[in-house]
């Protein structure tokens, strides 16, 4: 297991580099942003509705208990300002960066998603009579049956968007990401029986079902609509958060997979950097050992040299004597 180095990585040392990494999936993002805006522009199929399906649809025209604005604030800016929480706390930028695009990837792909299938099918909401006929009175074509709508237009246009519900489907996907999360950053399955952490990570799921129940309270969606859409964001938040974090039940569960990586790197660079100066240590070893033996060999030959010279120098001196 790598050495853990906490603190080290922060915004202004790594944010950089780690966002050029995943720039392409930021670009993705982008797209899915445009694809969203599309989505929410062009007109949704208008289903046959007669006048003997309105029975189900007179339900009363009300305002939303939960407004469209504060959707995103409840799946994305809140699960945001936890992970600014956990980021000052650790000084991760590994961990900041992946929870913001995992995030931002769950609430975009449901949100696609969800618009998508809402213009494909095109239910019409509980409240759809009033939506079409805000004086109370009717109005049926003669032949078909189907309603004739004497209302604004972008009313109307609502009124044929009940499935999924879209108020669900974000809020379970943000939620439900900060939910694992939070599962993670706890260790809330760590077999130690602490049911508080149960406690925090379920807290997320309860304001959700909140947001989802309001939706069916407010008459603006059927109870289908809002279990599909909880269904749909609780599984695409699932499948984002694997993608990037450990299940919370693992060992390493509580950063990304990033980080480890990066570690996993580093020692590898490290261990790489002590081979290559044990290599060098060695050779410099032996060059100094082969110089010191040759020393001692041309020491031992001048000294052999200048014992067997003598004697003949001796006996010349000597002669010159005599």
């Amino acid at each position: 297991m790598p050495d853990i180095d906490l603190g080290s990585h922060t915004i202004q040392s790594h944010g950089f580099k780690v966002a050029k990494v995943h720039k392409h999936d930021w670009l993705i993002l982008l797209l899915l942003v445009v694809i969203e805006a599309i989505l929410l522009i062009i007109e949704p199929f208008h289903r046959f509705v007669g006048e003997d399906m309105m029975s189900d649809m007179k339900y009363p025209l009300k305002g939303n208990t939960v407004p469209f604005w504060a959707v995103p604030m409840i799946a994305i800016v809140f699960p945001f300002v936890i992970f600014l929480v956990f980021y000052f706390t650790r000084k991760d930028v590994y961990d900041f960066h992946h929870a913001i695009l995992g995030l931002l990837f769950a609430v975009l792909l449901t949100a696609v998603i969800t618009d998508a299938i809402k213009d494909a099918v095109g239910r019409p909401r509980p409240d759809f009579f009033w939506r079409c006929f805000p004086n109370g009175k009717g109005d049926f074509d003669p032949l078909t049956k189907d309603v004739i709508c004497h209302a604004d237009k972008a009313v109307i246009k609502e009124g044929y968007k009940s499935f999924p519900s879209g108020h669900s489907s974000w809020s379970f996907a943000g939620l439900s990401f900060l939910s694992w999360y939070l599962a993670g950053k706890i260790r809330a399955f760590d077999r130690r029986g602490h049911v508080a952490k149960l406690c925090i990570i379920l807290f997320p799921f309860l304001l959700a079902a909140l947001v989802a129940i309001s939706r069916v309270d407010d008459y603006w969606h059927h109870w289908q609509d809002v279990f599909t859409g909880a269904l749909i964001g609780s599984i695409i938040a699932s499948f984002c958060y694997l993608q990037f974090f450990p299940y919370p039940n693992d060992t390493n569960g509580w950063a990304p997979h990033s980080f480890f990586q990066m570690m996993e790197e580093r020692n590898r660079g490290h261990s790489s950097a002590q081979r290559v100066n044990s290599f060098h240590l060695q050779n410099s070893e032996i060059g100094a050992s082969f110089m010191g033996r040759n020393s001692g060999v041309e020491s031992t030959e001048s000294s052999s040299h200048e014992h067997d010279t003598t004697p003949v120098l001796d006996a010349m001196e000597t002669g010159r004597k005599y």
